[in-house]
């Protein structure tokens, strides 16, 4: 990107996460309701803090901190910079007040599209990289930012709601007709993320592996397939279950998905517009690593390799076609509405829910982690996560591709995780 093309995209991404806040009452602002999420004023400070300090400090001439102690209470897990607020205190902090983050947010924005316009050529590659990845970075913080307001609002007993339904609400579909699976024939297939172009540490270096035949279902799961899990008594049966995962539901209580509710014998679900029925026919979502899985061997399929969902999206997801977060609808949307419904073979791949896959997050063959800070942003965390694919309905558009590779730990649920089938073919 030229200069111009950089601030042009520099402040639509900094302006996108203030919109996101904009239906946020003030208190909203300091709530965690659990360790797994950040107050929506920490996700603004440490967006923030990462422009200040991984690139004005880097790139800008005797550089003095808006506010030294921020670098303290915004850095996240940056050991290299130093101590910092544990993650699961983040929420009782009530200053800096969040008039003062988002004065934070716009002192560090005057200063880097004045360092954008300003800074001398030869230096002005290796700063716009640096400014692209940190474009990145808030992108992801703008998905987290969604989930976590959408638990903190669903842990309320008031269950205030961040958006009403309008024009373009939340529209019901007809049920979908019975899952078919597309064949993939062996071979050897090359994944990743090619040289040219932004993409994280973690989706290079590209190379080649081999896939046996296998079948990939046409759509994710449906809350209503799930549903009929649930009855047959899914969450009842150890022997479906990993033994972490068998433990995870006792301990837990788990006998449904997050955020759905039995009300009267009927089941609702919770959204970022209200409590309403249960639509049968969208993507389940809100499913742990464990629940996929055993829900996979329920139907007596497994979970995709993250190399066979690529293959897949390579071949069948090149229109990128999806439900995004820049749809607003901030929900899976059934096949049919906004989702690549008309699209042959695989559909759905990209948006919605992110899939799991049966992949644990693992470096590449080659894989080099960069050096220096940026080294802790994806490779320290290769240990115990499972990897998901295709992006949800919180994802930028922009900010997911083929070859993205999203992990988190078995048991998580608040974000918009769902289930897509494979199975051998011989």
């Amino acid at each position: 990107m030229n200069r111009s093309e950089l601030s042009s995209a520099f402040q639509k991404v900094r302006q996108t996460t203030r919109d996101l806040c904009r239906p946020l009452c003030t208190e909203d602002y300091v709530i965690q309701s659990m360790p797994d999420v950040s107050p929506p004023k920490w996700h603004l400070g440490h967006t923030t803090w990462f422009f200040e300090r991984m690139i004005l400090e880097e790139f800008a001439d005797n550089y003095r901190a808006c506010h030294p102690r921020y670098y303290f209470v915004f850095n996240s897990y940056y050991q290299s910079f130093g101590e910092r607020v544990a993650r699961d205190i983040r929420g009782t902090l009530s200053r800096p007040t969040v008039e003062e983050v988002f004065a934070y947010r716009t002192e560090v924005d005057e200063k880097l599209v004045g360092l954008i316009g300003g800074l001398e050529q030869g230096r002005f590659a290796e700063f716009a990289d640096l400014v692209e990845l940190g474009l990145h970075h808030e992108q992801q913080h703008q998905e987290l930012l969604v989930t976590d307001v959408k638990h903190i609002l669903a842990s309320n007993p008031l269950r205030p709601t961040y958006r009403t339904c309008d024009g373009d609400g939340i529209r019901r579909a007809p049920a979908p007709s019975p899952p078919t699976f597309h064949e993939f024939e062996a071979g050897m297939f090359e994944m990743g993320a090619p040289d040219g172009g932004f993409a994280w540490d973690n989706e290079r270096p590209r190379h080649k592996t081999w896939l046996s035949d296998y079948g990939l279902m046409d759509r994710p799961v449906t809350c209503g397939e799930y549903l009929d899990f649930m009855k047959d008594g899914g969450y009842r049966e150890p022997l479906l279950w990993l033994s972490d995962g068998w433990d995870a539901v006792s301990e837990n209580g788990w006998r449904s998905p997050l955020y759905w509710d039995r009300r009267d014998g009927d089941w609702e679900i919770v959204t970022l517009r209200g409590s309403r029925p249960l639509d049968l026919a969208e993507p389940v979502a809100h499913v742990s690593f464990y629940e996929a899985d055993a829900y996979a061997r329920w139907e007596d399929r497994r979970l995709p390799t993250e190399a066979e969902w690529e293959r897949a999206a390579r071949q069948h997801g090149r229109s990128m076609q999806g439900n995004f977060l820049e749809d607003g609808r901030f929900h899976p949307a059934p096949g049919g509405c906004g989702s690549g419904e008309g699209q042959p073979g695989v559909r759905q791949l990209f948006g919605d829910v992110w899939e799991w896959t049966g992949s644990a997050y693992l470096p590449y063959p080659g894989y080099r982690q960069d050096r220096g800070p940026l080294g802790e942003y994806n490779g320290k965390f290769m240990s115990n996560q499972m990897v998901l694919r295709g992006g949800s309905c919180a994802t930028p558009k922009s900010h997911i591709r083929p070859s993205y590779r999203n992990f988190f730990q078995c048991d998580k649920r608040w974000q918009f995780t769902g289930i897509r089938l494979a199975k051998d073919l011989h």
